[in-house]
């Protein structure tokens, strides 16, 4: 058979690992995020991965997509005298399948150079989360452009916007980031997984829906947190690792201070209480360290934080935060 192929009938039975890629991922500090950024990173990001090929895990993926849904919605104040806007659920869509389509094409050809036979496929996914989340009533999101304040202030009041000031930037626009409780497409995610295909799944957290009184699903204006997503599809599909990567090779507690202390191996009882504790940021390892305490207290086996370029290191116990759910 040949390795451009489909491997038919062929199932793993391999544990299922769900990776979740950071936010920049695909465009590094510095770049400017053009086609070439996009595709050298999802190369070097799907070599990466293939470590875990190499240990023959059960594969899916998720990343996320701030810097390209800016983009796009900086596109629209350039363009909205000339042309309409979308919405930010069509936004995420279209990300979805833009970044969907670099990481499947480098995993393909990082596969076929290996001539391993595994397809890849990516999965517009559709995340419910409930109309009356406190989220709708407070947004707290910084999305799109900065702006300057009169312009923001002219856009709260004509278009009905919440927007605040990022000290020294600048104002943007802000929308809530609901909490996700189920992923539509979660069967043929897990199904897709069992026959040894990489599914590309969840991209910036999804898009996010809510059932209308008629029972309808309707986008809605927001944005989920990829990570959060992540742990609900890891819990959905039966996952026994979900792995984060991030800028960090490990978690710290401290990690802005003089002497920060870095995690190696982290008990369930002992991530709730650093949780509770407060030590780590919201806006940083906070999301990342709740969403493996929450797919840990739902069943899930293990967690890992760590970065790309120490992946190996880190499945050889040698780097990395590990998270160890009930034993």
């Amino acid at each position: 058979m040949s390795v451009d192929e489909p491997a038919g009938g062929f199932v793993t039975g391999k544990p299922t690992v769900v990776v979740a890629l950071g936010g920049h991922a695909f465009v590094k500090r510095g770049e400017t995020g053009t086609h070439e950024d996009h595709r050298n990173n999802a190369a070097r990001i799907s070599e990466s991965l293939m470590t875990l090929v190499d240990r023959e895990y059960q594969l899916v993926i998720t990343h996320g997509n701030g810097p390209q849904v800016g983009a796009l919605l900086a596109q629209d104040e350039r363009c909205r005298d000339q042309q309409p806007g979308s919405p930010l659920d069509v936004h995420v869509a279209r990300t979805e399948g833009s970044l969907g389509y670099y990481l499947q094409q480098e995993l393909l050809n990082s596969l076929r150079r290996r001539s391993v036979r595994r397809f890849v496929v990516t999965v517009i996914t559709q995340v419910i989360v409930d109309g009356d989340d406190p989220a709708f009533e407070k947004p707290t999101k910084p999305i799109g452009p900065f702006l300057a304040r009169d312009e923001a202030l002219r856009r709260r009041d004509e278009l009905g916007w919440v927007v605040g000031e990022e000290k020294g930037r600048g104002w943007r626009r802000l929308v809530p980031s609901p909490m996700p409780r189920r992923v539509i497409q979660r069967d043929m995610i897990r199904e897709a997984t069992a026959k040894g295909h990489i599914v590309v799944a969840a991209g910036g957290g999804g898009i996010p829906v809510r059932k209308t009184a008629a029972g309808d699903y309707e986008g809605v204006e927001a944005v989920i947190d990829k990570d959060r997503t992540s742990a609900v599809l890891a819990q959905e599909i039966g996952a026994h690792l979900l792995l984060i990567l991030t800028d960090v090779d490990r978690v710290y507690l401290g990690y802005a201070g003089e002497s920060p202390k870095p995690l190696g191996a982290v008990t369930l009882a002992e991530c709730a209480a650093y949780i509770e504790a407060g030590h780590f940021p919201p806006g940083s390892m906070g999301p990342k360290v709740e969403a493996i305490h929450d797919f840990l207290i739902k069943g899930g086996s293990r967690g890992l934080i760590t970065s790309a370029d120490r992946l190996e290191e880190a499945l050889a116990g040698r780097a990395g935060t590990h998270f160890i759910g009930r034993i």
